[in-house]
């Protein structure tokens, strides 16, 4: 399938792990120019330098996605550099979930800047080149749970529903300029947060895994590379009448649609 992504520049947020690092890879084999951004410069640079490697244009910027000012610096250096942006992908992130009482306000106020305001920075930052160039695609990642939000996930399934609710009115507004906007709900993902979780428990990741896999239909975890599959086609031409969507990426394991 012809995607119509050569040539385009990309943006990813938290992009030297995870789903950022194997969304630029898929990228760059489609032909796309990058600019990532991550808090570890060490972790970023030796990213970048491996999709050189690989053929790829690679702007490395060292940002953190959590204190106001640095999205807008990511996308002002991308634009800087490329002289366009095409896609945004609201990548960075992390997991805090917990009883409510547990969560105090620098708890709530850390993740919600780092997952909403955040992917409300870069996109304030972006849009006024989208809307310059006439075209523009931003794929915000979320959870699927903050549809269906259980017991003890604060802060995260609070922040993630307001992310939901961001990319659906955002994407009402853009859309005359020829902006689309979606976003992903992922389920359980494959991630060095798994990892950690697997440490603190005092079993190794694939006892981890095999606990959780009994609870998604599909009966494993996702891996990172069929989230990013999802937010390239998001991104491309074949997806050029999806905007306001959430797509699930999440073996079922969401109780609504």
């Amino acid at each position: 399938m012809e995607l119509g992504l050569r040539g385009r520049v990309a943006a990813i947020s938290g992009g030297s792990e995870g789903i950022g690092r194997a969304t630029a890879l898929r990228f760059v084999r489609e032909g796309v120019k990058l600019a990532l951004c991550a808090r570890r410069v060490d972790v970023l640079e030796a990213f970048a330098a491996e999709l050189r490697a690989l053929g790829g244009e690679v702007l490395a910027v060292p940002a953190d996605a959590s204190k106001p000012g640095e999205m807008e610096r990511f996308i002002a250096e991308t634009v800087q550099h490329y002289g366009r942006i095409d896609i945004l992908v609201n990548n960075a992130g992390s997991t805090a979930q917990g009883p409510f009482e547990k969560a105090d306000d620098a708890v709530w106020e850390y993740d919600l800047s780092v997952k909403l305001m955040a992917q409300v920075r870069a996109a304030r930052a972006a849009i006024p080149h989208m809307r310059r160039q006439g075209d523009g695609r931003i794929v915000n990642i979320s959870m699927a749970g903050a549809k269906n939000p259980h017991a003890a996930s604060f802060p995260t399934s609070v922040s993630r529903a307001a992310g939901l609710a961001f990319t659906k009115a955002l994407s009402k507004e853009v859309a005359g300029d020829n902006i689309r906007v979606n976003v992903i709900g992922l389920g359980w993902i494959k991630s060095r947060q798994q990892q950690r979780r697997a440490e603190i428990a005092g079993i190794t990741l694939d006892e981890h895994y095999a606990r959780l896999a009994p609870n998604v239909p599909l009966g494993r975890l996702g891996d990172p590379d069929e989230v990013a599959a999802v937010i390239v086609f998001l991104a491309s031409d074949a997806a050029s009448y999806v905007t306001g969507s959430c797509v699930n990426v999440d073996g079922g394991h969401c109780g609504v649609l």
